[in-house]
């Protein structure tokens, strides 16, 4: 009767659930926990890889990807850290924070990566976080393939590797087959021990005349040792995969050609294309050493460039311009560019020195990280869109502070009321300060 159930529920857990819900109710009875080895950061990738029989490489990689094209990468991982529990503990930090059970996590931690989610959750579906980047909309198209993967993985390899809490029912029938093997080995000691015992039909080696035939069932006194087994021969060792030295090779060649583009005045190769590519050919180099076994230290290069990649195209239009500061006074509408860019600096102009009452002029600014401030005459009638994605703004009386905000438009006419030069100013920044004050 125990080897029918036990077949049952093996051929239960097999095949899996059938419809899409129970799929569903399924993944989340029986979601990956976090472990403590092959961590890079809390354990999400390592844990996923790990339940379905996955290398946590290509998690990794899907996850990078997802990051670098949409932002949805980043929110399913930090969903993973609050909703996927720590192998030691009971539940996860979510569940522990409502009351659940113990974790390890902090309810501090869990209530400000909660917090966090907000935010996030804002770039990833509102298209700003690649609006004129590599891809746009990508958090919903990321989204998307993330769940539907994750659902298809669960489908097909749902039975694998099952946590002990999720299997409750398989380990109960299995507790009581190792109690009636042992008890069935327990009665045929004590039925053999009840029984006549077998009397050997020849003297042992210590009687060899055969004078105690009463003590042949002893032992022998002074047995022959045992000799000692051969050491087990050393694994053969492993060839060291040369994926990752090719896949940097390629990859330096690839933004060296990028950079040799820029630097000839090819528009297309910008900063955002040349980090691209770069990391297009890294995250074929991690695909494919997660197959031979190599290419892990190339994450390492990935992170930081998808976070770059990241800073540099969430500004409207792209950032060009090259990396450093900016102190430009310019004193007539002719030296005034139309554009001012930087991928990384901090850009300060002066505009108090043009001439009074001159024909209107404009400009727009446009920074990756750092911070803008713009001087304009104390009478001039100022017209404004100030924008950053994280920090402060302080343009002309109109502040705004924290992530994720839209733009702050107004016209400012001055202390005098309207009749001074005008002035319209267009500045858009991806982190930090931008600042408009009357000099």
């Amino acid at each position: 009767m125990l080897v029918v159930m036990s077949g049952t529920a093996e051929a239960r857990s097999k095949h899996g659930p059938g419809g899409f819900e129970d799929v569903v109710k399924d993944f989340w009875a029986s979601r990956p926990r976090r472990p403590q080895e092959g961590r890079k950061v809390a354990g999400v990738a390592a844990g996923i890889g790990k339940r379905y029989g996955l290398d946590p490489v290509v998690v990794r990689v899907a996850l990078v990807t997802a990051t670098v094209f949409g932002g949805a990468g980043l929110l399913f991982y930090l969903l993973g850290w609050l909703l996927f529990a720590d192998e030691r503990d009971q539940v996860s930090g979510f569940e522990s924070m409502i009351g659940r059970g113990h974790s390890a996590m902090s309810k501090g931690f869990t209530v400000v990566a909660c917090i966090a989610l907000i935010p996030i959750v804002s770039w990833v579906f509102s298209g700003s976080w690649f609006s004129a980047g590599w891809l746009g909309g990508g958090g919903f198209i990321g989204t998307a393939l993330l769940l539907a993967g994750l659902f298809l993985l669960h489908r097909d390899r749902g039975h694998l590797n099952r946590p002990l809490a999720a299997t409750g029912s398989g380990a109960g029938l299995g507790a009581t087959g190792h109690e009636f093997n042992a008890a069935f080995s327990m009665s045929g000691t004590d039925a053999k021990a009840s029984g006549e015992a077998d009397s050997p039909a020849t003297p042992p080696k210590w009687d060899p005349l055969g004078a105690a035939p009463f003590a042949w069932d002893l032992p022998d006194p002074n047995p022959a040792p045992e000799p000692v087994p051969p050491a087990p021969p050393a694994p053969p060792r492993r060839r060291r995969s040369k994926v990752g030295i090719a896949t940097f090779g390629i990859a330096l060649l690839t933004a060296g050609a990028g950079v040799a583009g820029n630097l000839t005045g090819v528009d297309w190769f910008t900063v955002q294309h040349v980090i691209g590519m770069t990391l297009g050919v890294l995250g074929v180099g991690l695909v494919i050493g997660a197959f031979t076994g190599g290419g892990r230290g190339l994450i390492g290069l990935a992170i930081p460039l998808s976070i770059a990649g990241v800073v540099l195209t969430s500004v409207p239009g792209g950032v060009h311009g090259g990396f450093g500061d900016l102190d430009l006074t310019p004193r007539s509408a002719a030296e005034l560019q139309p554009v001012y860019q930087r991928s990384a600096g901090d850009i300060t102009l002066d505009l108090t020195k043009l001439p009074a009452g001159g024909p209107p002029v404009s400009t727009e600014i446009r920074n990756g990280a750092g911070s803008v401030e713009v001087k304009v005459p104390g009478d001039a009638d100022v017209t404004f869109t100030c924008q950053t994605s994280a920090g402060n703004i302080d343009c002309l009386g109109h502040e705004q502070e924290g992530v994720g905000w839209g733009p702050v438009t107004a016209v400012d006419l001055g202390d005098d009321g309207a009749g001074g030069q005008q002035i319209k100013l267009n500045i858009h920044n991806t982190a930090g300060k931008v600042e408009v004050r009357r000099g």
